[in-house]
């Protein structure tokens, strides 16, 4: 279905249209959910009010200052984690073409352990993983760039990186101190505790940005995943859509780990999922950055509510999670 306004048109997917529409529904639920429950229950007439400054004391504590940040932080990091990984699979034209597998969550980790160790503060820490996240991106285009970078290659290198980063991380772990190392294995682990507004403004601010770079090259990205033959016939720049492409998805990598640790899996399994749900031939960014942000958000409820009132971070929930997504993912290719 095509819509025009003007010299403009728009060609809209019913299927994926409905689908975003659900899962803003189930994002809305989950949100509510998190927002409400606990160990001090708040009614959820009482959350708007709580919302708009007209709560009672208890209520606007709990709810804007406490709940809500991380609330929010979890929406916006999953919905930056799954625009990243529908980049990078549809760059890649691989569904383990993701930023767990391709060594820019590591570079992150790895950024963010150095910043750690040299005692640096939460900004020092999240500055760190931003900037690794970049430098392992820089590394790992220059060494897969042979007159263009092609799919494989770039998945080939980032696993031989990701394997050289992650062994780089352990190494730094044991040369830190005891406090040092529980501090970054802590970190490492992914959570949204003590998230504040100070963790989410930065990570809106980043999709605010990158969003529309990323909507700019997605129709694009869809020819060169017929192959750069049938893209260039058509009068598409390749290698300068890759460009944009890379830096938009390594810097929304780079931001979601900065604000919540390297939280893995949900850049593999958003994308896969949301372009199963919508049927899309191709890179389907509005649904693969409303399912990060469902399955972050529900993963971090979930983490909090199962061993109440133990809670657990987040990554540890993605990760079982995503492991079994995996294995059931290499077994239909088998297939």
């Amino acid at each position: 279905m095509t819509v025009r306004v003007g010299p403009w048109s728009v060609r809209l997917a019913p299927r994926a249209l409905l689908t975003c529409a659900a899962l803003l529904a189930v994002l809305c639920v989950v949100s509510v959910a998190a927002l409400s429950t606990g160990e001090f229950t708040v009614p959820v007439p009482d959350i708007a009010h709580a919302v708009f400054g007209q709560g009672t004391p208890v209520a606007e504590l709990i709810v804007s200052r406490l709940r809500a940040p991380r609330v929010v932080t979890g929406l916006l990091v999953g919905a930056a984690f799954g625009v990243s990984g529908a980049i990078f699979q549809s760059l890649t034209r691989n569904p383990l073409g993701s930023p767990d597998f391709i060594g820019f969550t590591a570079g992150a980790s790895a950024g963010g352990i150095v910043a750690v160790v040299a005692g640096g503060t939460a900004a020092q820490i999240a500055g760190g993983a931003l900037a690794g996240c970049v430098v392992t991106a820089l590394l790992v285009y220059a060494l897969a760039f042979r007159r263009g970078v092609q799919g494989y290659r770039l998945v080939l290198v980032g696993i031989g990186v990701n394997a050289l980063l992650v062994a780089a991380n352990s190494y730094l772990l044991t040369r830190a101190n005891i406090n040092d190392a529980a501090t970054a294995g802590a970190w490492l682990t992914g959570s949204l505790s003590g998230r504040g507004w100070d963790h989410a403004i930065p990570v809106a601010l980043a999709l605010a940005v990158l969003l529309p770079m990323c909507a700019a090259v997605a129709r694009p990205m869809r020819m060169i995943e017929m192959g750069d033959d049938a893209a260039r016939a058509m009068g598409i720049r390749g290698e300068a859509v890759r460009a944009v492409a890379i830096t938009a998805g390594v810097l929304l990598s780079g931001v979601a780990t900065a604000a919540a640790g390297p939280v893995v899996f949900v850049a593999l399994a958003a994308p896969q999922l949301a372009r199963r749900l919508t049927r899309s031939p191709g890179v389907t960014l509005g649904a693969s950055a409303l399912m990060g942000a469902v399955l972050l958000t529900a993963a971090d409820l979930a983490a909090q509510r199962l061993l109440a009132p133990t809670q657990l971070p987040v990554g540890v929930l993605t990760a079982a999670i995503g492991g079994t997504y995996l294995a059931l993912l290499l077994r239909k290719d088998r297939r």
